[in-house]
Formats: structure tokens, sequence, C-alpha cells
């Protein structure tokens, strides 16, 4: 057995010792839900069910109140967006924040396939964004994290595709309804620190999230927050290569630490904005345990929108 296949191995058991039974019953993914397929009509249970559900042809029919169940899709293709830019090859912590996406794309792919959804990827790579057909079963699996494991390091491409161009790859090729996952830094060129603006993935996300549950997977580093201090250094951008040297004196660093959380503030607004779920995973922090406080968090919204107020709480 391969070293990859070793560390691949051990990334599954760590995810399904972990993670494993939070997924149950839930067929949307990681995200819960209804079903997507419509159902039988049946009467109508004044306090429990949903008033948005009601077949309004049955009850003019039979003048008696109707709701349409929901039917669970058990055929799902869950879709992955992994950013494999040059920016991802960066960590200072317990790993690299590459390895952190391939982490984050192992345990959607592992959970997923535990409940029998066919699992897909692309991957922006270079100067093209790679298609990695969805597949069921566990060989298929493997065989999908260990293209990403074995990517070679980002490196600087002239016209290479963004973020919002992998997104709108992701968006128009697959129609079918179900989970779409965007794993990424979520670092533009040209960053902008005012809430107002619209950041150039925020309109390919929001038309995603139109038709698919949408996943927003977050991946920071600490230095990428704030800065140590180590005197003279010398700093490089991934992306465009250009590299400049800087004194971390007590006031650039501060002046740092604000603008990074700026930043941050803005992608978590944006993503807002979009309507989609988001999860920030950090390499210096136990991401099982971050992923896990999500899902359970994302149950209980689930459950608190869907509960109705009891008669005696009205007014």
């Amino acid at each position: 057995m391969s070293a990859a296949e070793q560390a691949l191995r051990r990334l599954e058991l760590t995810v399904v010792r972990r993670l494993d039974g939070l997924l149950h019953g839930m067929h949307q993914g990681l995200l819960p839900g209804p079903g997507s397929e419509a159902g039988d009509s049946r009467v109508y249970v004044p306090g429990e069910d949903d008033v948005r559900r009601m077949d309004w042809a049955v009850t003019a029919r039979t003048s008696v109140p109707h709701v349409r169940d929901l039917i669970a899709d058990r055929e799902l293709e869950t879709w992955a967006l992994a950013d494999l830019s040059p920016s991802m090859d960066f960590g200072t912590a317990g790993m690299e924040k590459r390895d952190l996406v391939l982490a984050a794309v192992a345990a959607i792919g592992f959970l997923s396939g535990r409940i029998g959804d066919r699992f897909g990827a692309y991957v922006l790579h270079d100067e093209y964004v790679h298609r990695i057909p969805a597949r069921g079963g566990r060989p298929a699996l493997y065989g999908l994290l260990h293209a990403l494991a074995s990517a070679p390091r980002g490196r600087r491409t002239a016209d290479a595709p963004d973020l919002a161009e992998a997104i709108e790859v992701l968006a128009s090729a697959r129609r079918r309804r179900g989970l779409r996952v965007v794993v990424s830094d979520f670092l533009d060129p040209d960053p902008t620190l005012d809430p107002d603006l619209e950041l150039p993935w925020e309109r390919p996300i929001r038309r995603l999230a139109a038709r698919h549950q949408v996943l927003a997977v977050e991946i920071i580093d600490p230095r990428e927050l704030e800065l140590p201090a180590v005197g003279l250094v010398s700093l490089a951008d991934p992306e465009s290569g250009r590299s400049r040297q800087v004194r971390l004196t007590p006031k650039v660093r501060a002046a740092y630490a604000r603008a990074a959380a700026a930043q941050r503030a803005v992608t978590r607004m944006a993503l807002r904005r979009c309507g989609v779920a988001h999860l920030v995973l950090r390499t210096d922090r136990d991401w099982v345990l971050d992923i896990a406080q999500f899902v359970l968090r994302q149950r209980r919204t689930a459950h608190l929108t869907h509960r109705h107020p009891t008669a005696g709480a009205a007014r």
C-alpha cells in the first residue's frame, strides 16, 4: 500500500469515526431541509404542518384542507469545487491550506457517499478547471481524493481562470438539483474592504444557490489574520509573484490585522447576501470538530425555522 493510500485511509477513519451518524436521515447533504420531489396529499394537521405546503387543488375539490408531502430525492449528485490556486499552497500551522481543502472534500465525500449520493468535483488548478465525474462507491471517491492529493503546486499562469469563472462552470455544467460545495479561501487579487461593493464571485454563487443547496467552505491560515513580531520579512504574493520587504512594526501589524478582519467580514457578508451556508475551517484548529459543530448548528437552526408557534403564543 502506497503512502498516499495510507494517508487517505487514515483520513477516512478520522471522518467516519468522528462524524458518522451526523447525516442520518439527511438526504440533501450537509444542509438539512425538505425533499425535492412532490409526494401524496394528506389532511392538514393544524400546528404541525407548514401552510406553505398546502395543496390548494385538492383542498378546493374536497373542501378539507390538505397538504402535499415532499419526498427526499435519494439519487442526488453532490459536487464540490476545490480551489487549488497558488494562494492555497500556504500554511504556517498544522497543515497547508491545500491539505485542508483535501480534508474538507474528503469529509463531504465520505459522508455523502454513506447516504447514497454520487460525488464529483471540479478543481481550479493552473489554467484549467478540471472535471472529475460524479460516481458512487468508495473506489471512485478514493480516486478523486488521490487526484487532489497528487496535484502539483499551483503555478502562475497568464489568463488563469479565477474563482468566479470556476463557479460559473460548476453552475452551468451540472443542472440536476443537489448539494454544491465551494472550498476556497475566497481571496481576490484586488481585495476590497467596502462591504457595499459586490465581490467578483458573488453573482455566480447567487445564481448557483438559486437552483442548488450551496455550502461555502472558507479556508483560513492564522498568518492571514495577524502577523508575528519578527522584524524585517520578505513577503511574496503567490498569485502574482510580486515580493516586498516589510518591517513588521506594531503599527504595521495592527493595521494589517484591521484590514484582514475587514476583508473577512466583507466575505462573510457577501456569502450571507447570497443565501448560502458558510463554514470556516482554519489550519490551526481541529477541522473535524468545526465540521461537527457546523452540522449541529445547521440542524438546530432548521428545527427552529420549521417549528410552528403554539396557539397560546400568538398575539
